[in-house]
């Protein structure tokens, strides 16, 4: 092989490199775990992997490589979105939404003023109890994860826990 041809190997590859997803640090068990000690903590039930909302996720999250934009997919399953300008691990998403849990003020079933704490009981919503996740690397160097839970939850009217 000659260098023009080694040279163009190289070059393909590190376009795939930045194009495609990146699951680098996005591992099923350790994303469950991370789901799971939250929801022992307020002694709710484990989740189990689903690869079908893990494809979901993921396909959803390739329409948004070129963008890198937070926003819901809308579809039949509850989802927590998590966003960071370089790399970001499943489980540090995970610890950004499980730190809403100051804000869940369980008497009232509701979100202190002001806060945000719904990524949160979705983490620890009782009736979810499947989980998929995915992670991209978008063109711009920023990091989207989405995780998916079924059935959703954040049930108006309904606790969490």
């Amino acid at each position: 092989m000659d260098i023009t041809k080694v040279s163009l190997a190289f070059a393909c590859l590190l376009v795939l490199a930045h194009v495609l997803p990146s699951h680098a640090q996005l591992s099923p068990q350790n994303l469950i775990n991370a789901h799971n000690s939250a929801r022992s903590a307020v002694g709710v039930g484990p989740m189990t992997w689903d690869p079908t909302l893990a494809a979901y996720a993921q396909n959803y999250l390739n329409q948004h490589i070129g963008d890198c934009k937070m926003v819901h997919s809308g579809g039949p399953y509850g989802e927590n979105l998590a966003w960071s300008s370089g790399d970001l691990t499943g489980v540090a998403a995970v610890q950004l939404w499980v730190n809403e849990k100051p804000y869940y003020d369980y008497q009232s079933n509701s979100c202190i003023a002001g806060k945000v704490c719904g990524h949160y009981t979705q983490v620890v919503w009782r009736n979810s109890v499947r989980l998929g996740c995915a992670k991209v690397r978008c063109n711009n160097g920023g990091t989207l994860i989405s995780c998916n839970y079924d059935p959703r939850g954040n049930i108006i009217g309904q606790r969490p826990y």
